[in-house]
């Protein structure tokens, strides 16, 4: 056998074992809902777990952009500074407590995600910035759009817990986990979100 016809084979093979999930989420009143990250853990997800390059939030127009960045665990992030005010980066939280005291510019190090969770950013100098970096224990996620749908392909086949995140949940613990076994055929389920409260 030549090698186009082994790397033929292999990307059949590879296409044949994938699974696709389509995901519409919805809030308590069934409306859509845009921007929520949708995504499937296993312990063979996360042994597959790999770190991004050049993941980044940017302070631009005192803003965080993007407000929300979904990563898997392991990514370094840069938090470069377009202002021309200086901006103090912090957060307080479990996964990942750090700051970068006031500075623009680009820091030279980035902060290192290496524990899933969710962490919440902040500027100890305007207070209406806010962000949130979501790092997963899995490469399999993706972003509800406008209709509340969000894909996720080239996903392994076999069983998994499907999980939903929005950052305006009241309390995360009320999303309903959903056990899934993933085959060929492309599946498609819903998930209702608890009542929803905008931070800002």
């Amino acid at each position: 056998m030549n090698l186009k016809a082994w790397w033929l084979m292999l990307l059949v093979s590879a296409s044949s074992q994938a699974a696709e999930l389509t995901v519409n989420v919805t809030d308590s009143q069934g409306a859509p809902v845009a921007g929520a990250v949708v995504f499937l853990e296993s312990a063979a997800a996360s042994a597959a777990v790999q770190p991004v390059t050049d993941a980044r939030i940017v302070q631009k127009n005192k803003t965080f952009v993007p407000d929300v960045l979904v990563i898997p665990r392991g990514t370094a992030v840069y938090f470069p500074n377009e202002d021309t005010v200086r901006h103090h980066v912090y957060s307080f939280s479990a996964i990942k407590p750090f700051e970068i005291k006031l500075y623009v510019g680009t820091p030279a190090a980035p902060v290192l995600f290496d524990q899933s969770g969710v962490a919440v950013l902040g500027c100890n100098i305007h207070d209406e910035m806010i962000a949130w970096v979501v790092a997963l224990d899995t490469p399999y996620y993706s972003r509800s759009n406008q209709q509340g749908e969000a894909k996720l392909t080239v996903v392994p086949e076999g069983e998994y817990t499907l999980r939903v995140w929005h950052k305006d949940l009241l309390n995360e613990q009320d999303v309903p986990k959903i056990i899934l076994t993933l085959g060929s055929t492309p599946q498609r389920t819903s998930v209702q979100l608890p009542q929803l409260a905008p931070v800002f």
